[in-house]
């Protein structure tokens, strides 16, 4: 069972905050779709067989979607919320599409360093540098077709810059 640090209303949707990871987990293999918290800055790497899948605000999680999760990653101040219109669940569907199309731009180049450094980049941009440096090398690395090795040189390549 779930153990929701604070559940209240936000806007009309009811907000689910989970302290651990186990309990996202849990909530996403449940089979009920939920979403990123759009109003906050927070997403979910979430780590699939072969590769992991970034889902940024907005985004939905669960459902469908992510049967085949094997771990999940809160990045920044990370809240689910679950969706209070079917228009809602279909926006946070477009959402998600769109956080993948936005991985897949990254991973156009062909250049493993490259494809790293942007990465860092853009979460650098969107999240606090502190916040991407507890990251994990191997997650960051699924996220763009790398070696954890390669994320690892990026960093110390960007703090060199």
């Amino acid at each position: 069972m779930l153990s929701p640090r604070n559940e209240g209303l936000n806007l009309g949707t009811k907000v689910i905050e989970y302290p651990h990871p186990p309990e996202i987990l849990t909530k996403i293999h449940s089979g009920k779709l939920v979403m990123v918290d759009s109003s906050r800055r927070n997403g979910l790497i979430l780590i699939k067989g072969y590769h992991a899948e970034f889902a940024g605000p907005g985004a939905a999680v669960g459902g469908a979607f992510d049967g085949d999760c094997q771990q999940a990653i809160a990045v920044g101040d990370f809240c689910l919320v679950e969706p209070k219109s079917p228009e809602e669940r279909q926006k946070a569907y477009g959402i998600r599409r769109h956080w993948v199309r936005l991985t897949e731009q990254l991973t156009a180049t062909s250049v493993p360093l490259v494809r790293s450094q942007m990465l860092l980049t853009q979460f650098e941009h969107y999240f606090d540098s502190e916040t991407v440096a507890q990251l994990p090398d191997w997650a960051l690395a699924l996220l763009v077709g790398v070696f954890p090795q390669t994320i690892q040189r990026a960093r110390v390549h960007s703090l060199d810059l």
